[in-house]
This record gives C-alpha cells, structure tokens and sequence, in this order.
C-alpha cells in the first residue's frame, strides 16, 4: 500500500466569523473544527498529517499538540490554495496525498477512507456533490461525454457555468508525483491574483493524467464553517449524530434539539436524558441513570442508578452507584461521592470524599474533606477550609456522626466515628468516637426589652 499522507489547509483568519480567534479553532460539539478533521483522518488510517498554519499558528500548534501524526508547515502569505499546499513540503511527499480543509467539521473517517480507496485507480481525484443551490461553490465543469474538464470558480464562471449543479468539496487525492510536477505549473492570472489549487486539474490532464470528478453520496462533505449561522448548523449536526446513536443503543432523550452530549461521551442503556443537560468531555454515565433538565456533566464518571435533579453541576468527579444529587447541588472537581448517597438541593462539595450512605440534604458547603460511611449531615454546615495564611486545611468526619444544623468546621479537624456535633456549633478542635461537642454561647433573655 502506498503511503497516504493528509494535508490539512488551516492557514486562514476566516473574516467572515468576525473574531480574532483562529477560523479552524471555533469549536463544534466541544472541539475545534481542526482537531475534529484530524481525529477523522487518524481514524481514516493515514500515516502523516501536515497541517498548513498561518494566521494564529502558535494557538492552532497548541492545539494539535496531542495528535502524534501532525506535523506542521507555515505558509508565510496568503497567496491562495496552491500556495497553502505547496508550504507543505510537496517536494517530501511520496504515495498518494489526501488535501482537505480544516474547517469541514461535518465530514468523517468513512468519508476519508472512501475517497482514499475511490484514489487507487486515479492520477487525481476530486471529490463533488450535487446541490440544488451551488452559491459560491467552485462548479464541475464536464464534456458532452460527461467526461470531466476543469473547475471554474464561481466568480470566473459565466452564466451558463453558474448553472451546474455539480460543485468542488475541496476534498481531494492526489498522488504526490502528479502534485509535485504540476503544483508548480499553476499561475496567479486571476483578479485576486492567487494561486487557485483547482487549476491542477487542467494541467493534470493536459498531461494525459487520469484525473476524476467523484460525486459524494452525502452533502456532509461539501459543508464548510465560514460564518456563525454555519457554526451553529455545525453544531447541531454533530449533537445530533451523536444522539442518534445513544438512542440507538437504548438511551432515552427526551427533545434531542434541546440537548447536548459531546462525541467522548458515554451513557448507559435505559438512561434517560431530560432537556437542557449538556454532558461534556470524557464523561460517563452508567446504565438507568436518570439526569433531570438543565445539568451540566464534565469529564465524570456517574456510575449505574444515579438520579441527577434539575440544574446540577457536576465537574471532573465520581458518583456512585444508586445516589441522589439535587437539585442545584454543586460538585467541583475531584470529589468522590460514594453508593446511595444524598446530596440534596444547593449543597457544594469540592474535593470532597462522601462515604457510602450519607447525607447532606440542605444549604452546605464541604470542601477539602473527607466523610466516611452513614454520617448525617445537617443543613447550613461549612467545612472552613481556608485560613488566613491563604493555605487549605483538610476536616475528616468518621462514620456513622450526626452533624447538626449550622456547624462550623474550623479545619484541620477530626471527628470520630459515632460522634454527636450540636446545632449551631464551631468545632475548632478533634472530636474523639461517640463522644458530644457543643459550641454555643450561653443565651441571654432580657425581658420587655421592645416596650423599652
């Protein structure tokens, strides 16, 4: 098999999406368009990915970092697709190249993989699609033979050419002996005066090279972002594809347009996914979890049973089987909430560990902790984690303690297991197994006061 490298063009600013950032950046689902086409073309099978930066190249480089295949060549003035192409090094290629665009989110591996194998009988491939309204879309241009001729660009195209309905993708294959011999060729003799990589074509066949116009059966392909209507109809469809499959495989979504799990995530079957939640990263989520409207899920692990209420956040954590959180409960990042727990409505937790069994059901707020089994948490409670010398303290309650209303852990303390901590309490200092600890001041009663 010959050696299929991919060239990513993603050198542009994309004035049309009105923001400083990068085009290819702007993210689709939870990822920049960029580094959705390269998680495509990796999944395609191809040895090397050339990306062709420009206009904010150390962000897109950043970006990248992770994809072991992607290397990286500047193109140092926007000259035009022949020239973004020819700053990839064309001269150190070998087997056969796959160009595509890196704002073309929509198009997936199958669709890579597809025009690769279309390749194997061709000197160039292009990929087409039909379109009822072809707008500014380069037209294929064919003979009376329907054999093909050339691309015209739509602003060169005269009226007869702007009613083909047969448009260029951008997606081409293209074996690197043709593309280093006719990249070259191509003139800037235009009104932009930029070297269009469409001219290739021509020049490929007047070579007597085998050059084809393929028509892609899906419009995925054609779809590019240039604005933030696209990016949005981008969004969307990727959200969608992903439900699809979650609904397939045995998940309840209650109104798909009204939600949003991003393509690393995971959701067991007979789960049901009520409106507004967004689920985000790598997250997973067990089998008959039942997540109610408007929670946010990042990079978690909520294990099989687990019943999320309205309007929960739930960050970079663990939740464990048959628990209950909400609603409006708050769990930051690394905290770990064991089995058949309860956390009810406007409690935080941060770096927290909550044994198996307990419960926090009001108004409380438990960070830097750590609670062991069957322990009672009453409404109004602070762990107060953080002194004045702007370092953290950590408060470790045992099992099985009762904690009443309105407590203050002053950290770093210890509770024992069994022990009894009375309402209204400002623990300071540990707190030995079954014993009580009440903190209050002695009340005071004056009275007729008010008639005073």
């Amino acid at each position: 098999m010959p050696t299929k490298t991919a060239i990513i063009l993603s050198a542009g600013l994309g004035t049309r999406m009105k923001s400083d950032l990068p085009k290819v950046l702007h993210k689709v689902a939870g990822r920049s368009m960029v580094s959705i086409v390269a998680m495509q073309l990796e999944e395609a099978g191809v040895d090397e990915i050339r990306v062709v930066v420009g206009y904010g190249a150390d962000l897109v480089r950043q970006e990248l970092k992770d994809f072991k295949k992607v290397k990286f060549y500047t193109q140092q003035n926007q000259l035009g697709t022949a020239d973004a192409v020819k700053a990839a090094d064309i001269d150190s290629l070998s087997g056969v190249v796959l160009i595509c665009n890196g704002d073309h989110p929509l198009i997936t591996a199958q669709d890579y993989g597809q025009a690769l194998n279309a390749a194997l009988e061709t000197d160039l491939l292009v990929t087409s699609c039909n379109v009822n309204n072809p707008k500014e879309f380069g037209r294929i241009v064919r003979g009376r033979d329907k054999e093909f001729l050339k691309i015209i660009e739509s602003k060169q195209a005269n009226p007869s050419e702007l009613k083909i309905k047969e448009v260029n993708t951008g997606l081409y294959v293209v074996k690197a002996e043709v593309l280093k011999k006719y990249l070259p060729q191509i003139k800037n003799n235009n009104a932009k005066k930029e070297y269009y990589l469409t001219d290739i074509v021509e020049l490929a066949l007047r070579g007597e090279r085998v050059v084809r116009a393929k028509a892609a059966k899906n419009k995925r392909v054609m779809f590019g972002v240039n604005n933030k209507l696209e990016l949005y109809q981008a969004n969307r469809a990727l959200y969608l594809r992903k439900l699809r499959e979650l609904m397939l495989d045995g998940v309840t979504i209650i109104d798909a347009k009204n939600t949003y799990i991003e393509k690393d995530c995971e959701v067991g079957a007979g789960s049901v996914i009520e409106p507004g939640v967004m689920i985000k990263g790598r997250t997973k989520i067990g089998k008959n979890c039942h997540i109610e409207a408007h929670c946010q899920i990042t990079d978690s692990e909520i294990n099989d049973d687990v019943k999320i209420k309205w309007g929960t956040i739930i960050e970079k954590s663990v939740v464990g089987k048959k628990s209950t959180l909400g609603p409006y409960a708050r769990l930051r990042p690394e905290t770990v909430v064991g089995e058949e727990v309860h956390l009810g409505n406007f409690v935080e937790l941060k770096k927290a560990t909550i044994g198996n069994r307990s419960k926090a059901n009001h108004l409380t707020y438990l960070g830097d902790c750590e609670i062991g089994e069957d322990t009672n948490i009453g409404c109004g409670t602070i762990t107060c984690n953080y002194a004045v010398d702007k370092k953290k303290y950590k408060t470790t309650i045992g099992s099985d303690v009762f904690v009443g209303s309105d407590t203050q852990f002053i950290a770093p303390v210890t509770v024992g297991d069994g022990a009894v901590i009375g309402s209204g309490s400002t623990i300071t200092k540990d707190v030995p197994s079954a014993a009580l600890a009440v903190s209050r001041a002695k009340q005071f009663i004056k009275e007729g006061y008010r008639k005073k």
